[in-house]
Formats: C-alpha cells, sequence, structure tokens
C-alpha cells in the first residue's frame, strides 16, 4: 500500500493569508468573490465565513479543488463553484464560470508562477480579461521568497489595470513573512 503523503503548497497558513489586505475580508459582505489560484479554497472560505455571497475559485491543483468542494458543500448561504482550470489558456480557461462578473477577486501568490510559464503579452491579456471581470476590488500578493521581483510585478499590474479603471489604492509591506500585497479599486 502506497502512503499518501499531503503537500504543503502555500506559504504561511489560510488564517494569514490575507495577511496586510485584511480591509477586503470586512468588504467581502454579500459580495462576489474570485480567487484565483484557490488551493484549497481556504481564503474563499475566510471571505464566506465574512458574509460573500458567491465565493468561486480556480486553480490546476485537482486535489486542492475537491477539497474546496467538500469544504464549501455544507456553506449553503454562499453560492459557491471550484474549477480545476489551466490559466496559461488565458480567458478561455474561465469558460466554465460563463462570463460572471465579480466584486473581489483575489490572485495570491498567483501571478509570480504564471509569469514562470506564460509570455509576457499572453499573461497581460490573462490579467487584462481579469480586469475585465472585476467590478471593484483586485487584489495581489507577492513571494515572500523573491521579494526583489515584486515592485516590478506591482509596476507591470499597474501599468495593465490603469488603463482598464482600476487604480492601486493600497499596499502593504506588513506580512514578514508572506511578502507584500496590493490592493486595486475600479475608479
Amino acid at each position: 500500500m502506497s502512503e499518501h503523503r499531503v503537500q504543503r503548497r502555500v506559504a504561511g497558513y489560510h488564517d494569514i493569508r490575507m495577511d496586510g489586505m485584511t480591509d477586503l475580508v470586512i468588504r467581502a459582505r454579500d459580495r462576489r468573490v474570485m480567487d484565483i489560484g484557490c488551493n484549497r479554497g481556504l481564503v474563499g472560505f475566510e471571505m464566506a465565513n465574512n458574509g460573500a455571497a458567491m465565493v468561486h475559485g480556480c486553480d490546476i491543483y485537482a486535489e486542492g479543488i475537491a477539497a474546496a468542494r467538500e469544504i464549501f458543500a455544507d456553506l449553503r448561504s454562499v453560492k459557491s463553484q471550484f474549477e480545476v482550470v489551466d490559466l496559461r489558456k488565458g480567458p478561455k480557461a474561465f469558460a466554465a464560470f460563463n462570463g460572471q462578473q465579480y466584486d473581489i477577486t483575489l490572485m495570491l501568490a498567483t501571478y509570480h508562477k504564471l509569469k514562470r510559464v506564460m509570455m509576457p503579452q499572453d499573461l497581460t491579456a490573462l490579467v487584462g480579461y481579469i480586469a475585465s471581470i472585476t467590478t471593484m476590488y483586485f487584489a495581489w500578493r507577492g513571494t515572500s521568497e523573491k521579494a526583489s521581483e515584486n515592485e516590478g510585478e506591482m509596476a507591470a499590474l499597474d501599468q495593465c489595470l490603469r488603463p482598464l479603471g482600476l487604480k492601486r489604492v493600497h499596499t502593504s509591506y506588513l506580512s514578514t513573512e508572506l511578502g507584500v500585497a496590493a490592493i486595486w479599486n475600479r475608479c
């Protein structure tokens, strides 16, 4: 019999994933939330516990998506959907969500991973699509492992999101464990 080993997939743990951007958690009430790179759905669960009406999530990690579905199965007051997607496919990766709009979109510790596997113009197109389905707030977290890349990523996101009506309104360096976080707001 083979031994099943659970792999650690995130820095920190779920109750600090929003460190530096908890203002979004308190704004979750009655909101529609999309968590891109949701892992096991625990950040979305925090949003649901703070009143989110809808929580959707996507990740390439099938076991994590299965866990998120199980976690949300008992939350009857929250509309939820979790899908296995390959974001390298760009906007087509979101087909299962049927063009849904979201008040809060989270991209926590995901952008730097996509940067490794996507051409810059394809990543920009993906972020542009994500911006187009975001009605209020877009949140991003860099990586604590490569902190020197974070400023460049925020600048690239500023350049991509500003023409689409999103302005950076918050930057936090509070989390020493998880690194920098930023929030853009639809103007």
